[in-house]
């Protein structure tokens, strides 16, 4: 998976009054969790643009100012109600061989017969949650549609997950083709001009 790097300081207080302060500097107060540490840092807000407005997703490589690299991935992200500013931000500390959870984006591929005769894709769970080792989390999960017909459906466990499990049943619907409107218009005026020349 890709990573962004977010450079921080580390934090030696962490009352209000320091927390405000750094709010005002346009600092966004962090703190990373590991196995039983917890570290607490302070980053620049634009630094958290590529990590946090994107559709993709990343884990981050957090470096401090005393020259120490922590391998992490976003945890929790809190926002002002109002301005929508950054506020606070957790981390998790990755550990090669401890698995982590993560929202992986779905990414589509192929073209569903289904469609090109009308009917309408549905697109269901465009993210889906994993658990993985730090090594094998995916940047994104493709589901192939080019079987899909009109009715059919795509479900989770006809999805490649060889490095990695997902957290959802097997027989979550992740996409299918169903008729369109227009399709069942034209199909039933159809069936009601035949049954009416059958009629006469």
């Amino acid at each position: 998976m890709q990573s962004i790097t977010i450079k921080g300081t580390k934090r030696e207080i962490v009352g209000k009054k320091d927390t405000k302060a750094l709010r005002n500097a346009d600092k966004v107060p962090c703190v990373i969790y590991g196995k039983g540490n917890t570290l607490h840092f302070a980053a620049d807000e634009k630094s958290f643009k590529k990590l946090v407005y994107t559709p993709n997703v990343y884990t981050a490589v957090i470096e401090l100012d005393n020259g120490d690299k922590i391998n992490a991935i976003l945890q929790d992200i809190q926002f002002h109600p109002v301005t929508d500013r950054i506020l606070h931000v957790d981390f998790y500390q990755l550990f090669d061989d401890k698995e982590v959870t993560m929202t992986i984006p779905v990414r589509l591929e192929g073209t569903a017969p289904g469609i090109i005769k009308g009917g309408a894709l549905r697109f269901t769970n465009r993210k889906l949650r994993v658990k993985a080792l730090p090594a094998n989390l995916p940047d994104e999960i493709l589901a192939d549609v080019s079987g899909l017909d009109i009715g059919n459906k795509l479900f989770l466990k006809e999805i490649d997950s060889k490095n990695f499990t997902f957290l959802h049943p097997e027989n979550m619907v992740v996409a299918q083709v169903r008729m369109s409107r227009n399709v069942a218009k034209v199909e039933d005026t159809e069936e009601e001009a035949t049954e009416e020349a059958a009629a006469e």
